[in-house]
């Protein structure tokens, strides 16, 4: 199955893991399509600012909008999410080994994002490693059909299935450092 997702435990580890292994497969010399996101941490406020970098080497965008340190509505700036998803769609092309997606999120959830980059990918026999949300886990099941293989949240059982199926040998023998994801951020 050339179709995968994880959902790490913790708030922002998902993020973390799958920069790693965006990372990673980068330094194998793959062409990684898609996006990771970044958090960064603001003083004095609960919410972090979330920016997506656009893989393999596009823009890093901010997809947070300040509401303000005591908003309760939803953070996300969905014109800035749908250009990173036209930049990634852009981006998916023949050469592509793989598309990364870090969040199938409320926006995918209810149709939108990157729904249509995930079945172009598919269509075209490109691989597809995607990040869901806790709270969207329902939403993606019923999108993929059940038809998507779950991964542990760890880096070598990711880096396993992509060194599969992108017929990269050794691919999770790669990491020459520890990977960020066993710190928090």
């Amino acid at each position: 199955m050339k179709f995968a997702y994880t959902i790490a435990p913790g708030r922002g580890e998902t993020n973390l893991l799958l920069a790693d292994v965006a990372g990673v497969m980068t330094s194998a010399g793959l062409r990684v399509c898609g996006t990771v996101q970044i958090d960064t941490d603001r003083e004095k406020v609960h919410h972090c600012d979330m920016d997506v970098q656009v893989l393999p080497d596009g823009p890093l965008i901010r997809i947070s909008q300040s509401l303000g340190a005591l908003s309760r509505g939803c953070r996300l700036n969905t014109d800035a999410l749908e250009q990173a998803v036209a930049l990634t769609e852009q981006g998916l092309t023949d050469g592509t080994d793989i598309l990364l997606v870090n969040k199938f999120g409320k926006h995918e959830a209810e149709g939108r994002g990157f729904r249509n980059a995930i079945a172009e990918a598919l269509s075209r026999d490109i691989p597809v490693l995607v990040g869901v949300n806790k709270l969207n886990v329902e939403a993606f099941q019923t999108f993929c059909g059940g038809e998507a293989v779950a991964l542990e949240p760890n880096p070598a059982d990711i880096l396993a299935w992509c060194g599969q199926v992108t017929a990269t040998q050794g691919l999770s023998r790669i990491v020459a450092q520890p990977l960020q994801t066993s710190e928090k951020a």
